[in-house]
């Protein structure tokens, strides 16, 4: 049997709204993850309960999100269309990172540079040891994807080899 179609209206029951909220809350929390998720999508949801309490979902930040609502908003009202301003948003978020990348590498640089010039030789021991620990690692990880790929090869041409028998059979058996 299935569920039963229910009339949309509040439920006078505390109890059993107080559970139908639950369900219907956690149900909703799991579709705006699956929504951001599977299509890529920034969501934000904001759910206060009958006693005030404050739910809320965001793949990214709540704050961000309105924040980024409240400019798109604003300037579809103004300007362009949304596409537009989700443009420009991520043309602004791209120059940001670019800008930390840049600093990032310039820091990475001149630490290195000058931390190497002034290390003893423990200390440079110590850092030849790290360095072909992380070495050993990307070494084991790069192992571990190619013979992952040749196990894959290897079932994907057996499978051929079978199809190619199985359609021989039937080409004889016409």
């Amino acid at each position: 049997m299935g569920r039963g179609r229910i009339e949309i209206k509040r439920i006078e029951n505390t109890t059993n709204r107080q559970v139908t909220f639950c369900k219907r809350r956690n149900g909703l929390l799991k579709k705006a993850y699956e929504l951001s998720v599977l299509c890529d999508a920034e969501v934000a949801l904001i759910v206060f309960s009958s006693r005030g309490r404050l739910y809320e979902y965001s793949n990214n930040s709540v704050k961000a999100t309105i924040e980024r609502y409240k400019k798109a908003n604003s300037d579809t009202s103004n300007s362009g269309t949304v596409a537009e301003v989700n443009a420009q948003y991520y043309q602004q978020e791209s120059s940001k990172l670019r800008q930390q990348i840049s600093s990032l590498q310039n820091s990475n640089r001149s630490l290195v540079r000058d931390s190497v010039s002034t290390m003893t030789l423990r200390d440079l021991k110590q850092l030849e040891g790290r360095l072909e620990k992380g070495i050993a690692k990307i070494r084991a990880r790069k192992n571990e994807l190619m013979y992952a790929e040749v196990e894959y090869m290897q079932k994907r041409e057996m499978e051929l080899h079978n199809d190619n028998i199985y359609l021989r059979s039937k080409v004889n058996q016409k």
